[in-house]
C-alpha cells in the first residue's frame, strides 16, 4: 500500500509533484521516487514496502522496453498465478506484485483488470504514445482522486495533495448540504469539494491530449450470473467456506509481519477463527479497543474469542482525551467529514500496530452487505444509512439556512434487482456502506503506514454472498444465516449466534459530558467560518441544549457540526 500521485501537463512542474508527495508521505515513507517525460507527465510514488522488500521494486516502475511506467497502490493478491500465465510473453526481474500488474496490463491490456484479484489503484504512462490509462479496485478499497485546471491533469491518493496545487477548490455545497440533510457522503464520482472527483470503484479512465474518458470495467450484474444456479444449503455453505477460505490465504501473501483487528461480533470470530484454522499459527497479534463503559464494549466477547485460540491480543483503551488530542488530526487526514468517535478509536489500532512493527492487518469489512446483517435489512424498503439511530432522525434540517437547505436533494441510487434486500445490499456496496467505511479505514490506515487488507471483500465472495437466496441470508429473523451456520462449527455457539452490536462506543455520553468543552469550541468555529453561510448559530446552539437536556438519541447531528468545525472553522 503506497501513495501516488501525477500531472499530466505540457508542463509538468517537478516541484509541485515532490509537494505532492510530501503531504502523502505518511502513506509511504520506505521510498520516495518519480519519472518525468518533459513537456508532457510527472509521476510519483510513496512505498510503503510489503511485497519484494528489495530497491528493485521501487516505483515508478519502468518495464523492460521503457515504454511504460506505472504508480500503482495497493496490492494483487493473486500475482503468483498471474506471474506463471505470463512468463512465455514477459521476462520478470522482480518478485513483486507491481511488475506482475504492468505486465498483465502490457500482454493483454485494459481486459488485464478482470484478472485481478485485489485492492488497487494505478496509473500507467505510455511513453509512446503520451498517453495515461489509470484504474481503481472493484469496490473501491484504494482511492484515486482527480482533477483537471489549465490544461493540467492531477492526481493522487489524498485530497490534500491535489487541493495543494489548484486554485478551485471550494466546498462543494450540495455534497455539504446532503450531508446534513440526508447523512450522505457524496455520490461514487464525488468529492465534498467542487473541483476534486474520484474515479469510481470499478472504473477506468484514459488522458490523452487533453481529453478524459471514463469508463466502467466492472460489471457486477454479470459476475452474479456465474451464481445463477441456486445450490441446497449445504453445498451454498461448503462452496462459500472454500472461498472464504482462498481468500484469506491469498492475504496473508506478505513479506512483512501481519496482524488483524477484532471486535466481538461473528465476523471477527469468523476471522479468527480461519485465521488460525488456516494457518496453524497461534502468534498472530489481534488488536481491539475498547473504552471501560459496560455498555459499550465488546471486550468480554473477544476475551471470549481470544480464549479459544490464545492469539496474542493488545487491548487499546481509549479515553475522551484521546478524542481532544486526536481529532483535528484525524480531520486532517480525512480531507472529508469522518464517522466520530469509531473512526477514532479503530485509527489507535494502527498506531498500535505500528509500534509493534505490524505492516499489514486485516479485519472483517464487508460480511454486513453481503449477508444482510444490518437491522433495516429486516425492513423492506426502509431506506436508513445510519446504523443504530432506529426510529430516531439523525438530522436537524432546521439549523441549515434556507438557500443552502434548498440545495439538499435526497440521493436516488440505482434499483437494478427485483428484490427489495438486493437492492439495499447493492446500495450499500456500492454508494453508501462500504465506500465510506473503506475511505475512511484507508485514510487512518495509511496515516501510520499500515496496510488494511479486507478478505470478506474478495470478490468472489460478494458475488456468490450476493446471489444466494434470502432465507440462506435472514432465516426466522436471524440475519447473516449462513455465516452464523459455518461459524458455529469452527467457534463456540454463544459466539456464531452473538446478536450484533450497532454501537460501540459512547460518543452519544461523551460528548455532552467529557467532551463538553470540546464540542462547544468546534461549534463556536463555525461561527466565523465559510460554514456560517450554511448554518443558523442560534438554531444549532439551541439544538446543543436540547442535548444537553436529555434529547440525545442520537448524536450524529452533534458530531456533523463538529465534523464542520474541525474541517472549515480554522
Amino acid at each position: 500500500m503506497c501513495g501516488i500521485a501525477g500531472i499530466i501537463s505540457a508542463k509538468p512542474n517537478n516541484e509541485k509533484l515532490q509537494q505532492m508527495l510530501i503531504l502523502q508521505q505518511h502513506r509511504g515513507p520506505d521510498h520516495t521516487g518519480e519519472y518525468v517525460d518533459p513537456g508532457y507527465c510527472a509521476l510519483g510514488h510513496n512505498r510503503l514496502s510489503i511485497i519484494d522488500l528489495s530497491a528493485k521494486a521501487n516505483q515508478p516502475f519502468t518495464d523492460n522496453s521503457r515504454r511504460y511506467h506505472l504508480t500503482f497502490n495497493g496490492e494483487i493478491y493473486n500475482y503468483i498465478e498471474l506471474k506463471q500465465k505470463l512468463k512465455a510473453n514477459y521476462s520478470f526481474k522482480t518478485e513483486s506484485d507491481t511488475e506482475v500488474l504492468l505486465a498483465a496490463f502490457i500482454v493483454w491490456g485494459k481486459s488485464c483488470l478482470n484478472q485481478l484479484n485485489g485492492m488497487f489503484s494505478f496509473a500507467i504512462w505510455d511513453n509512446n504514445e503520451k498517453k495515461l490509462f489509470a484504474a481503481r479496485d472493484r469496490f473501491g478499497v484504494k482511492p484515486f482522486f482527480f482533477s483537471e485546471e489549465d490544461e493540467a491533469f492531477y492526481f493522487s491518493s489524498e485530497i490534500k495533495a491535489i487541493k495543494s496545487l489548484i486554485r478551485a477548490k471550494s466546498p462543494n455545497e450540495k455534497v455539504w448540504a446532503n450531508y446534513f440533510v440526508y447523512g450522505s457522503y457524496g455520490m461514487p464520482g464525488e468529492t465534498f469539494y467542487e473541483n476534486i472527483q474520484q474515479l469510481p470503484g470499478g472504473h477506468f479512465l484514459e488522458y490523452h491530449e487533453g481529453n478524459l474518458k471514463l469508463n466502467k470495467w466492472y460489471n457486477f450484474e454479470k459476475g452474479l450470473k456465474s451464481y445463477s444456479h441456486i445450490l441446497p444449503f449445504e453445498e451454498a455453505k461448503k462452496s462459500y467456506f472454500e472461498i472464504l477460505s482462498d481468500s484469506i490465504s491469498l492475504r496473508f501473501r506478505a513479506d512483512v509481519p501481519i496482524g488483524f483487528n477484532i471486535s466481538g461480533g461473528v465476523d471477527s470470530s469468523l476471522l479468527l477463527a480461519l485465521v488460525n484454522r488456516l494457518h496453524g499459527n497461534k502468534n498472530i497479534q489481534a488488536y481491539t479497543f475498547f473504552t471501560g463503559d459496560e455498555n459499550y464494549d465488546e471486550l468480554p466477547w473477544v476475551e471470549k474469542m481470544i480464549d479459544t485460540t490464545q492469539n496474542p491480543l493488545k487491548k487499546v483503551k481509549i479515553q475522551p482525551t484521546d478524542v481532544i488530542e486526536n481529532a483535528q488530526f484525524l480531520s486532517d487526514i480525512q480531507d472529508e467529514p469522518y464517522a466520530g468517535l469509531p473512526t477514532l478509536a479503530y485509527a489507535t489500532l494502527f498506531e498500535a500496530a505500528k509500534i509493534d512493527g505490524i505492516k499489514v492487518l486485516l479485519d472483517g469489512q464487508g460480511m454486513d452487505e453481503q449477508w444482510a446483517g444490518y437491522d433495516y435489512y429486516q425492513t423492506s424498503g426502509h431506506s436508513a444509512t445510519i446504523q443504530g439511530t432506529g426510529k430516531i432522525n439523525p438530522f436537524r434540517r432546521n439549523v441549515l439556512k434556507k438557500d443552502f437547505s434548498e440545495l439538499a436533494e435526497k440521493p436516488v441510487y440505482p434499483t437494478p434487482f427485483d428484490q427489495d434486500l438486493q437492492n439495499l445490499q447493492y446500495r450499500d456496496l456500492f454508494y453508501t456502506k462500504i465506500p465510506r467505511a473503506l475511505r475512511f479505514n484507508d485514510r487512518i490506515s495509511m496515516a501510520y503506514s499500515t496496510e488494511l487488507r479486507e478478505p470478506f471483500l474478495d470478490y468472489r465472495m460478494v458475488e456468490f454472498a450476493f446471489s444466494q437466496p434470502k432465507e440462506y441470508k435472514i432465516s426466522n429473523g436471524v440475519q447473516k444465516f449462513l455465516i452464523r451456520e459455518i461459524l458455529k462449527e469452527i467457534a463456540p455457539k454463544d459466539l456464531s449466534y452473538a446478536p450484533k452490536r450497532p454501537l460501540q462506543t459512547p460518543q452519544r455520553e461523551w460528548l455532552g459530558n467529557e467532551l463538553k468543552d470540546f464540542t462547544e469550541e468546534n461549534l463556536e468555529k463555525i461561527r466565523y467560518s465559510k460554514a456560517s453561510d450554511w448554518l443558523n448559530f442560534e438554531e444549532m446552539q439551541k439544538e446543543w441544549r436540547n442535548y444537553q437536556a436529555g434529547d440525545n438519541q442520537s448524536s450524529f447531528h452533534i458530531w456533523q457540526w463538529i465534523n464542520t468545525g474541525l474541517l472549515i472553522g480554522d
